[in-house]
This record gives C-alpha cells, structure tokens and sequence, in this order.
C-alpha cells in the first residue's frame, strides 16, 4: 500500500529529502506523494515531525 500526505503537513520538506524514488513533491497547500511511483518504503513517514504521510487505504 502507497503512502499519502494528510492535512497535518506542515511544508517542512523532510519527507520530500528521504524519498528514494523521488516521488513526493511541493504542492499548492502541502507535499504530495506519487501514489503510482511510491515504493512503500515507509522513510517519508519516519522522518516527519508530525505524521503527515500515513499508508493509502
């Protein structure tokens, strides 16, 4: 299951600078993520402060 970013995004950036596959990027509001690209590897959640990116359903 991909990972997406959810409302609590602060625009910190810090998943953004983890992604291995680069699919997470700056979006009008706050960051998103790729959902087809993503690779499930979970480093987008480990490194923010708040939680944003959780799994998708």
């Amino acid at each position: 299951m991909s990972y997406k970013i959810t409302d609590a995004c602060m625009n910190c950036g810090a998943c953004a600078s983890e992604c291995p596959v680069e699919c997470i990027s700056q979006g009008d509001t706050q960051f998103l993520i790729d959902e087809g690209t993503c690779i499930e590897c979970g480093n987008c959640a480990n490194v923010c402060p708040v939680g944003a990116p959780v799994q998708a359903d």
